[in-house]
């Protein structure tokens, strides 16, 4: 058996047994199947069991007794807690979320978001100030077009097809950023039952909404050059899902970008089992317009595109949106008046005013310097420490950190929480909370902080290194 085959069947076995735990079938207490009765149960072999049942241990779910096997632990608490309901399985998540909107620590080393001063380049922001805002404030607009503000998606059709995707401004829909994006394209496509593919590691504020509407996820494992497809056919062909979520493109946590090869293979795997693809181009204005999405390879056929600006302009400019087929795209719109009636007129006109200028391109020049030189400067410094970097484009914001096996990546949290460091561990990016090996997402931007340095140094046995 190969690496990815046995890999693939350990992590199977996990989600299978955790999910067995957290509903309670296998209740704290119950001895578990012994390694050699797993082994012909799953028609698996004994060292898939065992390097399974390890995890399990390692992260709080069974433990071993001495001449007894295995028993689910009694001390299940907070595992039964995130069982009772979907709301509490996604509220497992928000722990991160709370520590990205808060700042109780100054280093934000696991941040999801660039720094403040990385967005006050230039003279972006100086046409908004020369604005009258009560020139964008008009009462008599009342809540604007449902769809978003005309101009600015007749702007996007153009950045659209600059990025080779046909997309008229009636299939684009303005929204309150990529996450509410993807918040209607889950409430549209999905219901409670359903099942969706996710990238593994992937973009765990997603993970949650899917908890939270009792959609069951399946693990796509993220690789160097994209998803892997051996496993992605697999699921297709056992699971029937309904939907698949991707970043395609500067991945968020691995900073990877799929390969052109792949990317048509899945799309054909896509048509083939009749599936549609959710593309999520966060980081899209860093990127050459020119790379090849799914989008474009696509045409809006069965893919939905998403990006937006909170990642280039402000976390706090709330505005996204979402290009798809039109009659999906309409029925979005309507679910979107049922919620929230429109998205931010307000927002959509200030950001059309700064997109409207020479400065935004000047701006995204320099980001786009700032986040080469940075990346270059991470995984220098990452690579003194030893630790090993996932391959990884230069215009992301982030790399995925392999760490020692023997590292516990909450143990380091919270040392470096006790430093006012701010750390993100690898296994809050999977669905079950399980990394297959120690991994940390760090954000480029602070890589070379002396704080950073100073701690991971002393950390890992290296307070004599000489940083560059």
């Amino acid at each position: 058996m190969n690496t990815r085959e046995h890999s693939y069947k350990v992590e199977a076995l996990v989600s299978s047994l955790i999910g067995a735990i957290e509903r309670h079938e296998l209740p704290a207490g119950e001895k578990i199947l012994s390694i050699r009765s797993a082994a012909e149960h799953w028609s698996v072999s004994r060292n898939t069991v065992v390097d399974a049942y390890g995890r399990l241990e390692a992260h709080g779910y069974i433990q071993a007794k001495l001449g007894s096997g295995y028993y689910v632990r009694e001390t299940q608490k907070q595992h039964a807690q995130v069982a009772q309901s979907n709301f509490t399985a996604a509220v497992d998540v928000l722990s991160l979320l709370r520590e990205q909107v808060n700042s109780r620590n100054a280093l934000r080393v696991g941040d999801g978001r660039p720094p403040a001063h990385w967005m006050e380049t230039g003279d972006v922001w100086a046409q908004v100030r020369k604005t009258d805002l009560r020139d964008l404030l008009d009462a008599e607009r009342g809540y604007g077009d449902p769809a978003g503000f005309e101009p600015l998606r007749r702007m996007l059709a153009r950045a659209l097809e600059e990025r080779g995707i046909e997309a008229p401004p009636q299939q684009i829909l303005m929204t309150y950023g990529a996450n509410h994006a993807l918040d209607l394209i889950v409430r549209h496509l999905l219901a409670a039952g359903d099942k969706a593919l996710v990238d593994a590691p992937g973009y765990y504020p997603l993970f949650a909404k899917l908890k939270l509407s009792g959609i069951e996820m399946l693990d796509v494992p993220r690789l160097p050059d994209g998803p892997d497809l051996e496993v992605l056919e697999r699921l297709l062909m056992e699971h029937k899902p309904k939907v698949y979520f991707i970043q395609s493109l500067a991945h968020n946590p691995t900073g990877s970008s799929i390969s052109l090869v792949k990317a048509h293979k899945l799309l054909q795997l896509a048509a083939k089992h009749n599936i549609w693809v959710v593309e999520d181009d966060a980081f899209a204005e860093l990127l050459d317009p020119h790379i090849p999405r799914l989008a474009s390879l696509d045409q809006l056929e069965r893919v939905f595109y998403i990006s937006t600006f909170s990642k280039t302009l402000s976390a706090g400019l709330r505005v996204g949106y979402i290009a798809g087929p039109r009659p999906q795209v309409a029925e979005l719109c309507d679910l979107k008046m049922l919620t929230i009636i429109a998205s931010s007129d307000f927002s959509e006109r200030i950001l059309f005013e700064l997109l409207s200028t020479g400065h935004y391109k000047k701006h995204i020049t320099k980001l786009q310097q700032r986040t080469q030189e940075a990346s270059k400067q991470s995984a220098r410094i990452m690579q003194q420490l030893g630790l090993k970097v996932h391959p990884h484009i230069e215009h992301s914001f982030y790399h995925w950190v392999e760490l020692p096996s023997s590292c516990s990546e909450f143990e380091l949290a919270r040392s470096a929480a006790q430093h006012g460091i701010f750390l993100a561990p690898g296994s809050v990016f999977y669905p079950n909370r399980i990394s297959p090996n120690p991994a940390m997402r760090l954000n480029i931007a602070y890589a070379g902080d002396a704080k950073l340095k100073t701690f991971l140094g002393s950390y890992f046995g290296l307070t004599s290194h000489k940083w560059t």
